[in-house]
């Protein structure tokens, strides 16, 4: 019967230490990434602003090469033609190497993404590193007519912790200047342009 006790005490003690390190999926929301097991990814209930809650990437192995995502996907339906910009709210916390959010616009019937950006990757390193307080982040991206999907997140690359939260899109102007790796020359002209050629 001690052994018993001492196996339950033993089995009960590891379930409460996987609940404090384990976090809900958020409801639309999935993990992905190359090495997706070595972070715990869900929703950190009251660690947001203000005491809500907050989607939340934490490493969960010392030492990791790779990167986990939490990520979704939506149909670019809305935004066909547009240019988009995403914005969102990052913290983080002993980044080892960087962090950030990102967007991809993926083409029809091609494994080509004609426009992405992860803050590292873009025009310009944005990436996050270290230990920051919430920050509001932004990527711009163009939208092609042959747009199929967008897949869209934040990231953690080596160990720490990130979270976001108020991930909101919008269409924008021309005059806001795309962030990332795109193909302009996709997107379709305002009006009609060199119409005599001699352009």
């Amino acid at each position: 019967m001690t052994i018993v006790k001492k196996l339950m005490t033993g089995v009960l003690f590891i379930a409460i230490t996987i609940t404090l390190f384990s976090f809900d999926l958020p409801t639309g929301w999935f993990k992905a990434g190359s090495d997706p097991k070595s972070y715990d990814m869900g929703i950190d209930k009251g660690a947001g602003q203000n005491g809500k809650n907050t989607a939340t990437i934490k490493s969960n192995a010392k030492k990791i090469k790779g990167f986990g995502t939490l990520m979704q996907n939506c149909l670019p339906d809305n935004y066909l033609g547009k240019r988009v910009r995403m914005t969102g709210m990052v913290k983080t916390k002993d980044v080892s190497d960087w962090a950030g959010l990102w967007l991809r616009v993926d083409e029809k019937s091609s494994n080509n993404s004609p426009s992405f950006d992860n803050m590292k990757d873009g025009k310009k390193d944005r990436s996050i590193k270290g230990t920051t307080d919430w920050t509001k982040y932004e990527i711009v991206l163009d939208v092609p007519l042959n747009s199929s999907n967008l897949a869209y997140g934040a990231l953690l690359v080596g160990t720490g912790q990130i979270w976001f939260d108020d991930i909101k899109f919008e269409i924008v102007d021309n005059s806001v200047a795309t962030t990332g790796k795109d193909k302009e020359a996709m997107m379709p002209n305002k009006e009609p342009v060199n119409l005599d050629f001699e352009k």
